[in-house]
């Protein structure tokens, strides 16, 4: 139930791959502006993912993890709504103006919200109910929830588009494609109300009863007195300042989310049915091989599920990072040499497939098992912040970019995931196995602790 979150995560960034288009003909080239409008404009929920992250560890240490996650719900349903229909109660459809457009935006930016309350609360409320045993497995969970989120609207978007005309689509279409998002937005909603809180944040707000009856469930009787023994002597510590464990931890958090984005996955994420069209695809043709890489997507994060637990969290991290550059290098040079062929749409699925069975599952994992629990919050929601800040970049430049060497955007991602790769290799920890108390202690040990 809780990884609906990340399945509305998945939907709300990745719907606007079937839209864009149809939003740059309506709001962008009928008001004749730039693209860099329309590059601000298809990236505009992701200013609502900042502050989604941001407010996140207020929202999760002050209300809990289970509330905060309702509330990213009802977010979800309004901008499934107010962006499908931007119009109500202020413009006329057809009609764009800079108020709509304005407008529009914004429905845009409360979905975002969402998806950033839902991308720091939703790990870290399975990292702190799960077993350690499994937590990696479950963790990794909430990222297959986000490509299916993404396959399953590729879908939708393609079953709205297939066999209609392109006035139809730029019309109306569009807006059935933001509409279909309150369906799982309410159920989410809805779902939400039959999961309990973390028995960590219960223990953490003297709640102990409530905590112990939820552990008990998960790991047993005997377990579960020690687990919540190790919570309560966590609790007790003094140390609740961000930076009371040192500044390694909290710079490991936010540079892992960085990478994560500066590899440059949801450049292929949100404009995969344009790249595919400049292969030389039709639009419904360009849709449906946009399918073919959510399979690929799908069928790698189950890689990652079934593997993060038995090899670790760094072998697929540097694994990942190398693929990622072989598939970015290959895309480079096939846009250096202006060729565009099945060999493009190859290099994309070996970048992509790369990410999902590494960093996009791990580096979810890693952000809700490696901060000491009196900080999770403040740190997780820091780190989140940092990494949809980094998605906001380079999503809204790569129209630029584009427009001034499409080899040379590719090229600096394949050049990052080769960075992305040392960085792990030289300064993170593997957390395979550890109880999250466990991670606080090496933590606790050494404010200044030097992974090799």
């Amino acid at each position: 139930m809780a990884t609906l979150g990340g399945l509305l995560f998945g939907y709300d960034t990745a719907v606007i791959s079937g839209a864009e288009k149809s939003i740059e003909n309506y709001l962008i080239n009928g008001l004749g502006l730039s693209s860099f409008i329309h590059g601000i404009t298809t990236s505009s929920a992701l200013i609502g993912c900042i502050i989604g992250g941001i407010i996140a560890g207020f929202f999760s240490s002050t209300f809990g993890r289970k509330k905060s996650l309702i509330v990213a719900s009802i977010l979800f349903l309004l901008s499934a709504l107010g962006s499908a229909y931007p119009e109500f109660l202020f413009f006329e459809v057809g009609e764009p103006t800079i108020g709509l457009l304005l407008t529009f935006n914004f429905y845009r930016i409360i979905g975002g919200i969402g998806v950033g309350l839902a991308s720091a609360i939703v790990p870290m409320y399975i990292g702190e109910i799960a077993p350690a045993t499994i937590r990696g497995r479950l963790v990794s969970f909430n990222q297959f929830a986000i490509i299916f989120g993404m396959l399953v609207v590729y879908f939708v978007n393609w079953g709205i588009a297939r066999g209609q005309s392109l006035d139809w689509i730029n019309e109306m279409g569009w807006r059935f494609m933001f509409a279909s998002e309150a369906i799982p937005a309410l159920l989410f909603g809805v779902f939400l109300f039959f999961v309990p809180e973390t028995p960590r944040y219960l223990a953490l707000t003297n709640q102990e009863s409530k905590a112990l009856t939820i552990l008990t469930k998960i790991n047993g009787k005997n377990t579960a007195s020690n687990i919540l023994q190790d919570i309560k002597q966590s609790k007790s510590a003094s140390k609740s300042k961000l930076f009371a464990y040192g500044k390694t931890v909290i710079v490991i958090g936010i540079l892992l989310s960085v990478f994560q984005q500066f590899v440059g996955i949801n450049v292929a994420l949100y404009y995969a049915p344009r790249i595919f069209e400049s292969m030389g695809a039709a639009k419904d043709a360009s849709m449906l091989q946009t399918i073919v890489m959510g399979l690929v997507n799908v069928i790698f994060t189950i890689i990652a599920i079934i593997t993060v637990d038995k090899l670790g969290r760094r072998p697929l991290l540097i694994t990942g990072s190398i693929g990622m550059a072989v598939g970015m290098f290959g895309v480079a040079g096939l846009a250096f040499a202006n060729i565009i062929s099945i060999g493009t749409l190859i290099f994309i699925i070996i970048y992509t497939a790369s990410f999902m069975m590494s960093w996009g599952p791990i580096c979810w994992v890693l952000i809700s098992e490696i901060f000491p629990n009196k900080i999770r919050g403040q740190a997780v929601a820091i780190a989140v912040a940092a990494q949809w800040a980094a998605n906001y970049l380079v999503s809204s430049t790569y129209p630029m970019m584009m427009e001034y060497s499409g080899g040379m955007t590719y090229g600096i991602y394949g050049i990052v995931s080769v960075i992305s790769a040392l960085f792990v290799w030289k300064f993170v920890p593997e957390t395979k196995g550890k109880t999250l108390e466990e991670m606080e202690n090496m933590w606790n040990n050494s404010k200044e602790t030097k992974i090799s």
